[in-house]
């Protein structure tokens, strides 16, 4: 019964299958406002989770436009050029991240974050 607007990034977790196409699971994650976060309202729905994310060191790359499932592939491919083997990084998902409203036509952001190991 709580509303809380809608906050950013929206982070969805992807999971690449061999070929570098991502699996059709997600994970699509919200950032809880500070003002909740102590005592956050438990959802309605049981799908709905609440989880909290570890400190984290990621490695990441900035692109803009309105972002689709290829973009997302297609950045996180040269993210991983870009580090090359020296790097030690989670390979079995990265998160995809988006920061505007649908409705904003320009200047969008959007990122791919690798997990630092």
């Amino acid at each position: 019964g709580v509303g809380m607007g809608m906050t950013a990034p929206v982070s969805i977790t992807a999971f690449p299958a061999e070929d570098g196409s991502l699996q059709q699971k997600v994970k699509v994650s919200l950032r809880i406002p500070s003002q909740f976060q102590a005592n956050p309202p438990h959802p309605s729905d049981e799908s709905i989770k609440i989880e909290e994310r570890q400190e984290m060191t990621i490695y990441s790359t900035q692109f803009g436009g309105y972002a689709k499932e290829v973009d997302y592939v297609n950045y996180a491919a040269k993210l991983e050029s870009a580090l090359g083997s020296e790097a030690a990084y989670r390979k079995d998902f990265y998160f995809c991240n988006g920061y505007d409203p649908p409705m904003k036509p320009f200047g969008r952001r959007n990122e791919v974050w690798f997990v630092k190991e």
